[in-house]
């Protein structure tokens, strides 16, 4: 029985490793998405380009733009001289947002007024814009705390006192809170879940497409051995795409891993599981290596999505939530990004760990029935 799992498992490695396109895909391709990844998936702004329109250009505004200016979130790109620039300038995105005082800003400011200062911000980017508003508003609530301080000794003779809330922040985990420790784990899963799919779904088409499935079946192979020794090399490839992802991920940048590393690679196996399992049912249905390769996509695209690697599942509706307990990749995303960033253990992990296991074993048993089945 091993003797044939393995000549079939030295074929697959054979096939891989004669055809220079497949060692592109299988080494060189998950390399480039990390470095695409970590340079280019960030959801960290800085230095956002912005204007000014100062219609009170009194020094009151001018200490409030040099605020914005010595910040290291916003870098003052133009200053409008009238509402035509300021549209033009939104307009053809040659900044994100525009500070703009109206006049009579410090009149209103010193005569105990309120005084209104305005971001009018490029809302294509939701989610720019909303950090872009967060930014301003901290840099406002500074120069408010400021101007307070300073009318307090004023009223109140010397220093005076002027009681506040002074909170001290302690961030767990991702100290810096930079996005890129966050996204490049998930970057793993997406890579494993692609590589995976694709790679055992196509080895099983390509036999039909050559014509030697026929002859695998008369052979005195049995099909258990022919799915082992068929999805088996991906495994191992998968396994060493990890290795390579997660090397290239804290050694170049410098992503934290604080948890065991066997413990990684024992959840990656699990994951495995449903992943081979999927391609094998995918290759069942399909005649074509064009038909498995949109059958991938189109299966994997879903998962993505409802795995929590973009869009937090607690945000979304209650009826998908509850379909998302289906996906394997919700509980691998789950398990790679605690053991990089919390260094949990089994004992966090082992609800995630065992729904991948069940999901696991469902999804790789109907795959080989149904694979026994169209054999025979």
């Amino acid at each position: 029985m091993f003797d044939r799992i393995f000549a079939i498992l030295k074929k697959e490695f054979l096939q891989v490793f004669r055809d220079p396109r497949m060692k592109m895909v299988i080494f060189v391709s998950p390399l480039i998405q990390v470095l695409v990844f970590g340079y280019a998936a960030t959801m960290d702004i800085t230095n956002v380009p912005i204007a000014v329109y100062d219609n009170d250009n009194t020094t009151q505004t001018r200490a409030l733009i040099h605020d914005f200016s010595y910040s290291k979130y916003f870098d003052i790109k133009r200053y409008a001289k009238n509402e035509s620039q300021v549209n033009d300038l939104i307009n053809k995105s040659k900044v994100l947002a525009v500070l703009k005082f109206n006049a009579g800003f410090t009149r209103q400011l010193t005569g105990n007024g309120d005084s209104e200062v305005q971001m009018i911000v490029d809302g294509t980017d939701s989610n720019a814009a909303s950090i872009i508003l967060g930014y301003t508003g901290t840099i406002i609530m500074d120069y408010n705390m400021r101007v307070l301080k300073e009318r307090s000794r004023v009223y109140l003779g010397g220093d005076g006192i002027f009681p506040a809330v002074d909170m001290r922040d302690r961030r767990w985990f991702n100290e810096n809170l930079e996005s890129r420790n966050y996204y490049l784990p998930g970057v793993i899963v997406l890579i494993v879940t692609i590589m995976s799919l694709l790679l055992s779904a196509m080895a099983v088409v390509k036999e039909k497409e050559i014509g030697t499935m026929e002859q695998l079946m008369v052979s005195p192979i049995r099909p258990i051995e022919l799915i082992v020794g068929k999805i088996l090399p991906f495994g191992i490839i998968a396994l060493f795409q990890v290795s390579a992802i997660t090397l290239v991920g804290t050694l170049w940048f410098n992503v934290p891993l604080r948890g065991s590393i066997p413990l990684l690679f024992v959840s990656t196996v699990l994951y495995l599981l449903t992943t081979l399992g999927a391609g094998l049912f995918l290759s069942t249905i399909c005649a074509t290596q064009q038909e498995a390769l949109m059958s991938v996509f189109l299966y994997s695209f879903p998962m993505s999505l409802l795995s929590g690697f973009a869009y937090p599942i607690a945000n979304m509706p209650k009826i998908i939530q509850y379909f998302t307990y289906l996906n394997p990749q919700r509980y691998y995303l789950t398990i790679v990004r605690y053991i990089f960033l919390k260094g949990v253990g089994i004992e966090v992990l082992w609800d995630e760990m065992l729904a991948l296991f069940i999901i696991g074993v469902v999804v790789i048993t109907m795959s080989s029935l149904r694979f026994q089945k169209r054999l025979g």
